[in-house]
């Protein structure tokens, strides 16, 4: 959806887009208001508004005397309060691992979930998580098929909500579910394990415009590490 030119909205994506390309590191200082005047050629509260616009967002932190300070780099980190289970699980000490298995588009039956939001065609990407180099979980992520021009690369680049971020594609909240299954026997080859049960998390990104952007199944092997959600106080 667009929306209309407003120099105030223009320039805090800007600096949003700086700071998503590392121009200005989480943790380091903006520019002074008065070094943005110049670099934008605008007026003060111009800036100023650009800066709470963001502060609003929770991208960057204005403290009195000390400057503002970025916050995130993470395109929807305002949309959820919880902390990854990836970044929970850093913080264990285990060793976590990624793999980007493939990217490619697929023809979908109306048996599959996915079916319901893209059609006949989508992009389908494949990730595997190794938990002390064990796999532990297994992701399958259904999307648009004007994806069809990225490349398996990138996502060892950027992050997948990055990625739609830069093609244009805005999330405004997710829905996840979750259930426990019995796993099959290729399953349990898959994940290396014995174990007769697992859970999977199903998602739906979804569009301002109640798209859904990404549907995703993730299985993960629960009896080699719990799925715990942490949020912020």
């Amino acid at each position: 959806m667009k929306r209309k030119s407003v120099l105030y909205l223009e320039i805090a994506d800007q600096i949003k887009a700086d700071i998503f390309s590392g121009k200005y590191p989480v943790g380091t200082l903006l520019p002074t208001e008065s070094e943005l005047e110049a670099l934008f050629e605008v007026s003060k509260i111009t800036v100023r508004k650009a800066i709470e616009l963001l502060a609003a967002d929770e991208y960057v932190e204005k403290k009195s005397g000390r400057g503002t300070t970025v916050l995130s780099n993470r395109p929807y980190n305002k949309l959820s309060k919880a902390g990854t289970f990836t970044q929970i699980l850093s913080k264990t000490g285990l060793d976590i691992t990624k793999e980007n298995l493939s990217f490619e588009e697929v023809t979908l039956t109306p048996e599959q979930a996915a079916y319901e939001f893209y059609g006949e065609k989508a992009m389908l990407f494949r990730r595997l998580y190794n938990l002390d180099h064990q796999p532990y979980i297994y992701f399958e992520y259904y999307l648009p098929a004007s994806l069809n021009n990225v490349t398996l690369e990138l996502f060892g680049k950027e992050s997948l909500y990055r990625i739609l971020d830069q093609h244009g594609y805005e999330i405004e909240r997710f829905e996840d579910s979750f259930k426990a299954v019995s796993l099959t026997f290729d399953q349990q080859k898959f994940l290396v394990t014995p174990e007769a049960n697992g859970l999977v998390r199903t998602r739906r990104a979804i569009s301002p415009q109640g798209k859904v952007v990404e549907y995703s199944e993730a299985l993960y092997n629960t009896a080699l590490y719990p799925y715990l959600i942490e949020y912020e106080a």
